[in-house]
């Protein structure tokens, strides 16, 4: 068994890819390995605590996704 959590390498592989002679294909929907995270997401109810207008900066409490020096939209 490996790990569920934490990381583990081998999380992602596929096993067996289906039936071998009959039907000889793989099923749709089998679950692959691939890209994850990279989607848009949307955190609610964040509290602005500051806004720098000199150094245009928006000072925000709590988690912000993303990278570094990525673009934010803050709507209301």
């Amino acid at each position: 068994m490996r790990p569920a959590s934490h990381g583990h390498p081998m999380s992602r592989i596929p096993g067996s890819m289906g039936p071998g002679t009959d039907p000889s294909r793989v099923i749709k929907g089998k679950k692959l390995p691939g890209r994850m995270g990279g989607t848009r997401t949307t955190i609610r109810n964040l509290q602005v605590v500051r806004v720098d207008e000199e150094r245009n900066l928006l000072f925000v409490k709590g988690g912000v996704p993303g990278a570094r020096n990525g673009y934010v939209l803050v709507s209301k």
